[in-house]
């Protein structure tokens, strides 16, 4: 067989992508580090707005982080997914 286990491929793609060897890893840290102080230093602009909870609630920074974070894992996974149900003789005939 010339392909991998398409659960092999599925599981090694984010893998790849959280170890810093596709980048994401770089891109996420570097969107939360720029993000995180923006957000805050933008807080004053919109305190007037907010209704019922701080502008530097620190549990609403860390639900953004998380919500980031997790669109980061589903941005690796579906081509993975996508990729571990091509078939490999076609994608090589392909190119």
């Amino acid at each position: 067989m010339m392909a991998g286990n398409p659960i092999d491929v599925q599981l090694l793609v984010p893998s790849l992508a959280f170890s810093g060897y596709v980048g994401l890893t770089v891109t996420v840290v570097a969107g939360l580090v720029i993000g995180v102080p923006a957000a805050l230093l933008g807080a004053r602009l919109v305190a007037a707005q907010l209704f019922g909870m701080s502008p530097t609630d620190p549990l609403t920074l860390a639900a953004a982080a998380i919500v980031l974070t997790l669109v980061a894992l589903l941005a690796g996974y579906l081509p993975a997914r996508r990729a571990s149900r091509v078939n490999p003789l076609n994608a090589l005939r392909y190119e």
